[in-house]
């Protein structure tokens, strides 16, 4: 009788971790300009965490598929912040010129591109690999965090009929709806803080 009131306990935890306010951050950008989760309060934000040469990152930018995702969601208003943590030294870590570089090369849609090479801005957030996405409604909550999709595998042809928690999210939001899914298990490459 006491598993299934442990797995109801662990259940209950891990939904309420993504309910609440979500944590206000300031940092800056690759070309310097300040971003801070105040700053765009009445507005949908998502955070996401990448990092160029991870096969799990890769699949979804090979293609174009994060880059349209990201094009759609912003013309929409939806602000998107892509945060890479790795530190220097670490696996993953670019110069700003560097990062510059390779978002115009991979046509990257995003916002802005943070360089958070302390990983003040991962931690805050807990994020543990990349991609590992969080979005933030317009008052200010975290209402979703996790995965990019269901489909565990750095396969690009794998995006075809996956589920895209992220895109579902933000588009029940615009419709005025509660997320449904408010929390999955991320998967991809571990961020090297």
């Amino acid at each position: 009788m006491r598993l299934p009131i442990l797995t109801l306990i662990a259940l209950i935890t891990a939904a309420s971790a993504t309910a609440g306010t979500a944590k206000d951050f300031s940092v800056k950008d690759i070309d310097g300009k300040q971003h801070s989760l105040s700053q765009y309060k009445g507005k949908i934000v998502v955070l996401e965490w990448f990092r160029h040469g991870c096969p799990f990152v890769q699949k979804h930018y090979k293609d174009g598929h994060m880059q349209k995702l990201q094009a759609t969601l912003t013309q929409k208003g939806v602000v998107w912040l892509s945060v890479c943590s790795s530190g220097p030294g670490k696996t993953g870590h670019l110069s700003k010129e560097d990062h510059s570089k390779e978002a115009k090369s991979r046509q990257m849609s995003s916002t802005a591109i943070i360089q958070d090479e302390d990983g003040t801005l991962g931690k805050l957030y807990g994020a543990k690999v990349t991609p590992h996405l969080f979005v933030i409604d317009a008052k200010g909550d975290l209402v979703y965090q996790g995965a990019i999709d269901n489909k565990k595998s750095t396969r690009s042809a794998d995006i075809e009929g996956a589920e895209n928690f992220v895109k579902n999210a933000v588009q029940e939001l615009l419709d005025g709806k509660k997320v449904s899914v408010p929390q999955t298990a991320p998967y991809g490459c571990g961020i090297k803080y």
